[in-house]
C-alpha cells in the first residue's frame, strides 16, 4: 500500500520535517536529570500552582473568548496596551497566526540558520518558502537578513535571544533592522528567552509604538514555569493584532491555562528568584566548561551551547552524560554538529554537568588548545 495520502495536502505540507522536541528518558534509567529542553528547573510558582488547582473546579466551564484579565495582568506588569496583546497556545500559536495570516504560496519569510527549527515548519504550512540567512559566528547578522529581502519577502522571523545559540542581538543591532526593512515586512521578535538577559530588555516593545510592521512575542514556558499548560502572546499594534485576533479561535486557552498563567505573571517575587539563579549558574557552568577547554559564547538565555572540536566528540560527550543519566540536546539539525545545547538546571544537576564532561575530557585527553 501506497504511503502518500490520497488526498493531496496543500503545497509545502509533505515538505515539513516533523519537529523533534528534547528527549526526556534514558532506558533503563529512573534518576535522569532533564537538561534538553530549557525548562525551568524550579517549576512554576506556587501561586499558579494554587491557581490552577482553583480553576479545575470551573473546567467544565467554556472559557472566556477575549482573555481579559491575563491581557491586564501582562500589561499592568509590562506597561502594556491589553487592547494590543494577542495570547496563544504557546508562542508558537502566536508565530502561526503571523505566518497564517501574512503569507502564503509565493511568499517567502526569512529565517536565521540557527533560528528556532519551527520557523521553517510554520513557513511551509502557510504555502510560503523559507529563505535562510547565515549568521555571523553565532550571532544575528543585520545586514544578511537585509540584504535577504526581496519583494516576496513578507516575514522576518528573528529568536533574540537566540535559540540554541544563546547569543544576543543587542538593542542598536534590533532597531537597525526593524528600521530598514520595507513597511510592508513583518519582523517577529521572538523574545521567549527575554526574561533571562541581565537587565530590563523591552526595546521590542518599545519599537512597537512607532513601527506597525513589528510584534514582539513572549512565552510562559520558560521563567514561568508552565511548559506542559502552553500558553503565550504577542504585542503589536491594534491594526496588526486585530487581524490575528480572526484567525485565532475562540477558546483556544482553557480555564486553567487562564488561571495559572495570570498568578505566574503577578508572582514577580519567583521570577526574580529563577532569574537570580539561572544568572548565576549559567556563569559557573559557562566557566567550568571553558576551564574543561570547551568553548562556549556568553549566553543571554537559560542554557548554554558547549561548543567541541567535532561531531564526534560531541556525540560522544552526549553519550557519557546519558550514561550518567543526564539528557542534553543534541543541536545538529539547528546546523550546529558539533554542539551540545545544555540546559541550566538546579546547582546540583550544574555541578553534575561539569564532573560528567569533565571525566569525559579526561579520559580522551582532550586539551583546551584542541578545541574552537
Amino acid at each position: 500500500m501506497s504511503d502518500q495520502p490520497r488526498i493531496p495536502p496543500q503545497p509545502g505540507i509533505m515538505d515539513i520535517s516533523l519537529y523533534q522536541g528534547g528527549a526526556a528518558h534514558i532506558a533503563g534509567q529512573d534518576n535522569v536529570i532533564k537538561l534538553s529542553s530549557n525548562e525551568n528547573p524550579y517549576g512554576a510558582s506556587e501561586k499558579a500552582r494554587e491557581a490552577a488547582i482553583r480553576a479545575a473546579h470551573q473546567m467544565h466551564r467554556y472559557p472566556n473568548t477575549d482573555h481579559a484579565a491575563l491581557r491586564e495582568a501582562i500589561a499592568e506588569i509590562h506597561g502594556l496596551d491589553p487592547d494590543r496583546i494577542i495570547c496563544g497556545a504557546g508562542s508558537d500559536e502566536v508565530l502561526q497566526f503571523a505566518a497564517q495570516c501574512f503569507a502564503g504560496p509565493g511568499d517567502e519569510i526569512i529565517m536565521t540558520e540557527h533560528g528556532f527549527s519551527m520557523y521553517p515548519i510554520l513557513t511551509r504550512a502557510a504555502g510560503a518558502t523559507p529563505v535562510v540567512v547565515p549568521e555571523r559566528q553565532r550571532k544575528v547578522d543585520v545586514d544578511a537578513i537585509l540584504n535577504a529581502v526581496t519583494a516576496k519577502t513578507r516575514i522576518v522571523f528573528l529568536t533574540n535571544p537566540g535559540n540554541p545559540t544563546g547569543t544576543l542581538l543587542p538593542e542598536a543591532g534590533l532597531r537597525r533592522l526593524v528600521s530598514g526593512l520595507p513597511d510592508d515586512v513583518l519582523l517577529v521578535h521572538d523574545g521567549a528567552y527575554t526574561e533571562f538577559i541581565d537587565g530590563e530588555f523591552r526595546l521590542d516593545f518599545d519599537l512597537a509604538d512607532t513601527f506597525p510592521n513589528l510584534m514582539a512575542t513572549r512565552t510562559f514556558s520558560k521563567i514561568y514555569g508552565l511548559g506542559g499548560l502552553r500558553i503565550g502572546w504577542g504585542y503589536a499594534q491594534r491594526s496588526l493584532i486585530d487581524v490575528l485576533n480572526r484567525v485565532r479561535q475562540p477558546f483556544n486557552l482553557s480555564v486553567v491555562q487562564l488561571a495559572a498563567a495570570e498568578a505566574a505573571m503577578r508572582d514577580r517575587a519567583h521570577v526574580t528568584r529563577c532569574q537570580a539563579e539561572n544568572a548565576r549558574w549559567r556563569g559557573w557552568l559557562r566557566e567550568a566548561l571553558q576551564n574543561l577547554g570547551i568553548d562556549c559564547d556568553e549566553s543571554h538565555a537559560n542554557f548554554v551551547l558547549a561548543r567541541f572540536s567535532d561531531e564526534a566528540t560531541a556525540t560522544a560527550c552526549d553519550e557519557a552524560l546519558k550514561a550518567d543519566g543526564v539528557i542534553v540536546r543534541k543541536v545538529a539539525g539547528y546546523g550546529l554538529p558539533n554542539c551540545l545545547r545544555i540546559t541550566i538546571g538546579d546547582e546540583s544537576s550544574c555541578r553534575r554537568v561539569a564532573h560528567v564532561v569533565g571525566l569525559f575530557m579526561a579520559e580522551r585527553g582532550l586539551e583546551k588548545e584542541d578545541q574552537i
